[in-house]
């Protein structure tokens, strides 16, 4: 089969295009004609190599797959050849303590498609049956690969974790970024009064297409104060923040009295610096969140497939322009999701 593979941690220019052997499955799994992939920051990382992680070499990036299934070994539950499934992100024991309470993510035995196991940059990949979610035909392959990390990370950060309450102001920073799109939306769906912020003034109309109240261009304009003279100087409830050194601390300035920021990213930086007294005496929290539970992610298919939720595709490459679609992410260009069309 045709894959994009990096055998050694580099560049861009470690991602080959070539013939690798179809995965086998084993028991309990099935084997997907990979119709679409979903880039995200994570394949960059991944590329480039985390401290400390080990993942399999030769190695297939790509965390979010939608396709059809080919065949399946041993118990597969509701799946079925023909079957056109999204492949989740993440995988879990499904029955630890986290588990069991909605954080997938903190289970001991966590791995992501495209880092730990080999991901959708291929025609086939191989992925748990009981993982895979069965999708409709209303939105497209491409359209489907570009729902679950982003609406999964938005939805558990500003629903399950920051606890977003209609009437609160919200700001969402990187409005033109995958998870920035889609925290647009769930924050409007709770009614929340949504301000984004974006480096362009095409991408601030698309954010407020998509429902933002206010925008502001970081480019052109100082954002805190902005946000002081879109609240009459009261400060949001809730920053959702993923951008890391970059904004943490201006974000943090942004705050109304016992405000909020949850944060799921370090794309611009992973060290800050923070007065305390400023937090305690204004009474803030800062919260993380990573990832989220495969409970919230049918609760999000099935607000998309009612249109209330809707997948934001900036751009659609074919497999072998692999390189091409991650550049794209790395300069920042795109407003939703880079997408590889893979068969």
């Amino acid at each position: 089969m045709k894959a994009v593979i990096f055998e050694q941690h580099g560049d861009l220019d470690v991602l080959k295009y070539t013939d690798i052997p179809e995965p086998v499955p084993g028991p309990g799994e099935a084997l997907v004609r990979v119709k679409a992939c979903a880039l995200n920051h994570l394949d960059i990382w991944v590329r480039q190599g985390l401290p400390g992680a080990q993942i399999p070499m030769p190695h297939i990036l790509g965390c979010e797959s939608s396709g059809e299934v080919v065949r399946t070994v041993g118990e597969a539950g509701r799946i079925k050849p023909g079957d056109q499934v999204l492949v989740p992100p993440g995988l879990s024991c499904g029955h630890c303590e986290y588990c069991r309470t909605g954080y997938d993510s903190l289970c001991p035995e966590y791995r992501m498609m495209g880092y730990h196991l080999q991901g959708g940059y291929a025609e086939y990949l191989k992925a748990a049956s009981a993982n895979l979610i069965p999708i409709s035909p209303d939105l497209s392959f491409e359209e489907w690969a570009a729902v679950p990390l982003v609406f999964l990370t938005a939805w558990h950060m500003l629903v399950t974790r920051a606890g977003v309450q209609p009437g609160e102001e919200v700001l969402v920073q990187a409005a033109g970024s995958g998870v920035g799109s889609a925290a647009i939306q769930i924050a409007r769906l709770c009614g929340a009064r949504v301000i984004a912020t974006a480096g362009t003034e095409e991408k601030l109309k698309k954010a407020r297409d998509l429902g933002a109240h206010d925008t502001i261009n970081y480019a052109e304009k100082n954002f805190v104060e902005e946000i002081s003279r879109l609240t009459d100087q009261r400060g949001v409830d809730l920053v959702f923040e993923h951008v890391g050194s970059k904004t943490f601390e201006k974000s943090l300035a942004c705050l109304a009295k016992r405000g909020r920021v949850i944060t799921c990213g370090a794309t611009a930086g992973a060290q800050v610096t923070l007065d305390l007294r400023f937090l305690f005496v204004r009474q803030h929290a800062i919260m993380g969140s990573y990832m989220g539970g495969h409970k919230e992610l049918l609760d999000i298919i099935k607000l998309v497939k009612r249109g209330a939720l809707r997948p934001v595709v900036d751009k659609v490459y074919p497999l072998e322009l692999a390189c091409e679609a991650q550049r794209r992410m790395i300069e920042r260009q795109q407003f939703g999701k880079i997408v590889l069309r893979c068969s």
